[in-house]
């Protein structure tokens, strides 16, 4: 079973990490805006997951993740992002310190697929223009968001909700590249995402903190934007 104290760190990091994004709301009225619009990108990395088969460390079984991003820049800090991910999990119960009855030892191995919707947070004022603009050509960022993801796992599949959380941060190449580093760790409303066998160990049939599922993605992408605003336009009648 996941570590208490761990569960707990988590949990209060990643309220923490909500919380600043909500507060980092009163940062935006003075953003500039974006020149462009969108940005369309392609992420590649590793995935690691936390539950009933690892209570420590996160990246112990690393899998293959790959994602593709579609984003809306509102403005200089501010962005929506949508995902479409999948990735790998598989951990195991052998060397744990929580021996379980009959010295079992239980092994999984699921493939991911996760649709989300996240906002974006940017500390600086992201963009690369005039020096009175203030803009940087480089920022760290907060995310967080909603999704929805399957897992196909022992050939059963499993859907659940999901809240993804992170961090990352972003570098200009050019006016229209972009450069990232992103840690993202997703809490799965679901207790199926390491296999059946995974699923109840402790026979606690409806206790929500049973449900220990979380994975972390740790990417490096790149992103095009396009879709040029118009800063001086003219409307003819």
């Amino acid at each position: 079973m996941i570590s208490l104290r761990l569960k707990s760190v988590l949990t209060s990091g990643f309220r923490t990490l909500a919380a600043a994004v909500v507060l980092c709301t009163g940062f935006a009225a003075s953003a500039q805006t974006a020149p462009y619009k969108f940005d369309f990108g392609v992420d590649l990395g590793m995935s690691g997951y936390i539950g009933d088969a690892n209570g420590s460390n996160i990246f112990k079984r690393p899998g293959f993740d790959g994602d593709l991003s579609f984003r809306y820049n509102g403005d200089t800090r501010w962005a929506i992002r949508g995902m479409f991910s999948t990735f790998g999990l598989s951990g195991s119960t052998e060397g744990m310190a929580n021996v379980l009855p009959d010295q079992a030892v239980y092994t999984f191995s699921s493939q991911i697929y996760e649709l989300s919707a996240r906002g974006e947070f940017n500390f600086f004022a992201y963009g690369i223009g005039e020096t009175y603009k203030r803009l940087k050509r480089w920022s760290p960022y907060l995310t967080v968001g909603i999704g929805a993801a399957l897992a196909s796992s022992g050939g059963n599949t499993y859907v659940a909700p999901t809240i993804p959380m992170g961090l990352g941060i972003k570098y200009k190449l050019s006016e229209r590249w972009n450069l990232g580093v992103e840690f993202t760790m997703t809490k799965a409303f679901n207790d199926h995402f390491d296999g059946a066998d995974l699923a109840d160990l402790n026979l606690i049939k409806t206790a929500f903190y049973k449900n220990t599922d979380w994975y972390s993605r740790l990417t490096i992408g790149i992103s095009y934007e396009f879709g040029k605003r118009c800063e001086t336009c003219h409307y003819v009648d």
